[in-house]
């Protein structure tokens, strides 16, 4: 892992500590973000396998009561019955805000002729089989764009949870890393500097005190040397 290029200046340090200390702040922060966008991709997964359990067994239902209708009666009268459905609808999509990622929402408005009524067609000359299985499709209009909306919110929450990842991963294994080795490398140059002051500083008060010894001892030497008179 290269490291950081820095000069080794206590001004230098204070900005690198306060670069690590931003870090570990965004850090703690991503990781918060990356666990709670886990947990709410868990909730639309296991709310989405719910929901499909049921559509998927309503469906199996009514392709079984389509087929046996068909096989009852005459097969035009499935296509005449269900050729010109009375009712409509209308998709309304709005968006909310889940931890920064933009997350639609689906609903469904019927119009229409009928609205009230579930059958598109006269109940005369049709059979309860297809009666049943048109309104188990009405019943699970519902469930079917929930489920379309926990898809997309899973597939771009778990988007979100790999970049927020990523992120992650990158300020725990290189940058922070990176930070904490040039504090050290400055805090080690730093103590150098400081061991060869010290070192310098005792030299110079050696030499001012040897200085001091032989200006004593040569002034005591040429007090005893001096003649009496």
């Amino acid at each position: 892992m290269a490291g950081l290029n820095v000069n080794p200046t206590r001004m230098e340090l204070k900005k690198l500590q306060q670069r690590y200390a931003t870090a570990r702040r965004g850090h703690k922060l991503l990781k918060d973000k990356r666990d709670e966008l886990m947990r709410q991709f868990l909730l639309a997964v296991r709310e989405d396998k719910e929901l499909r359990t049921r559509v998927e067994k309503a469906l199996k239902g009514a392709y079984e009561g389509f087929a046996l209708a068909g096989a009852a009666g005459d097969p035009r009268m499935l296509s005449e019955a269900l050729i010109l459905p009375r009712r409509g609808g209308e998709l309304m999509v709005d968006t909310v805000n889940r931890m920064s990622v933009i997350v639609p929402t689906f609903r469904m408005r019927m119009t229409g002729a009928g609205e009230s009524d579930s059958y598109n067609y006269g109940l005369v000359f049709t059979s309860g089989e297809l009666d049943d299985s048109v309104r188990t499709f009405g019943t699970i209009a519902t469930d079917l764009l929930r489920m379309a909306q926990l898809e997309k919110e899973a597939a771009l929450l778990a988007a979100e949870i790999e970049r927020t990842r990523r992120r992650v991963n990158a300020l725990e294994y290189i940058l922070m890393p990176r930070y904490l080795s040039g504090i050290r490398e400055i805090k080690a140059k730093l103590e150098e500097n400081e061991r060869g002051n010290v070192t310098r500083l005792m030299k110079v008060k050696d030499m001012m005190l040897a200085a001091k010894l032989e200006t004593e001892r040569a002034a005591s030497s040429a007090q005893t040397e001096e003649p009496e008179e």
